[in-house]
């Protein structure tokens, strides 16, 4: 058995229905696909705070409210690492710079264009793809 920290991810969602998408590689599988912002929950750190801390890192957007949207296990069985997710509507650009070890290109994509790019693999990561299609089965 695993426990791994907690992790917190956020969708940021603009009023055209687009989600902010991050292109990363993943040196453990040497794949690069699309991924919400999110990490580690730091010790007595609230998740929300996490999450609209790691969006203002790895986006340069930091969220004015976020909404719970649901906690989930991403490889229960083996493996204990609890994921909170939450959404945000209100972001706002507080930087045009990020750490460069965290980002490579940020995108605005349409959420009607998640399933396709799920069913392609282009998005990494049960986080990102939980979140993403419950935001689409909720729209």
């Amino acid at each position: 058995m695993v426990r791994l920290q907690r992790v917190a991810l956020v969708a940021l969602v603009n009023d055209a229905d687009e989600v902010l998408l991050l292109w990363k590689h993943r040196f453990v599988t040497d794949e690069w696909g699309w991924e919400l912002p999110g990490g580690i929950v730091d010790p007595d750190e609230d998740a929300s705070a996490a999450a609209v801390r790691e969006a203002r890192e790895e986006t340069g957007w930091e969220p004015q409210s976020t909404e719970f949207l649901l906690s989930f296990q991403p490889a229960i069985g083996m493996v204990d690492s609890p994921h909170e997710v939450f959404m945000s509507r209100d972001a706002i650009q507080v930087s045009t710079t990020t750490d460069s070890e965290e980002t490579g290109i940020r995108r605005w994509t349409p959420l009607s264009e998640v399933l396709a790019m799920a069913s392609s693999g282009q998005i990494l990561g049960a986080g990102s793809l939980v979140t993403l299609l419950y935001l689409l089965a909720r729209s």
